[in-house]
Order: structure tokens, then C-alpha cells, then sequence
């Protein structure tokens, strides 16, 4: 398996195009993790209190529109 250590090795010895291009890659990447976890998490009911507590805090007028 590889190292944290030699991927940042690696990624230090990209030129500027695939630096750029790695970059890009790993934006979408981490979205998409990002996506997934959130997606499991509501799934799991994980965020149902986090919701409950802001609809109560809405409902009481302790928020503002956007």
C-alpha cells in the first residue's frame, strides 16, 4: 500500500499541468466523498436532531433569510 509520505513525494514532483490537473482531480474527488459521507450520515439518521434543532430555531423566529 502506498504512503501518505510518498504520495506527497509524488505530488511534489509533478510538473504545473499535472499538478493543475491533480488538483482539479482531487477537488471533484473530495466532493464526492464529501457527498457520500453526508448522504450515509442522513441515511443513518445522524442529522435528524441537528434539523430538528434548527426548525425550532426557525420556527421561533431566531433565524433570517439569506
Amino acid at each position: 500500500m502506498i504512503t501518505v509520505k510518498e504520495i506527497e513525494k509524488a505530488v511534489g514532483e509533478l510538473d504545473k499541468h499535472d499538478l493543475s490537473s491533480f488538483r482539479d482531480w482531487f477537488t471533484v474527488f473530495d466532493q464526492t466523498q464529501w457527498d457520500a459521507q453526508i448522504e450515509q450520515d442522513i441515511s443513518q439518521g445522524k442529522l435528524d436532531n441537528l434539523a430538528a434543532e434548527a426548525i425550532s430555531e426557525h420556527k421561533q423566529g431566531n433565524s433570517r433569510s439569506l
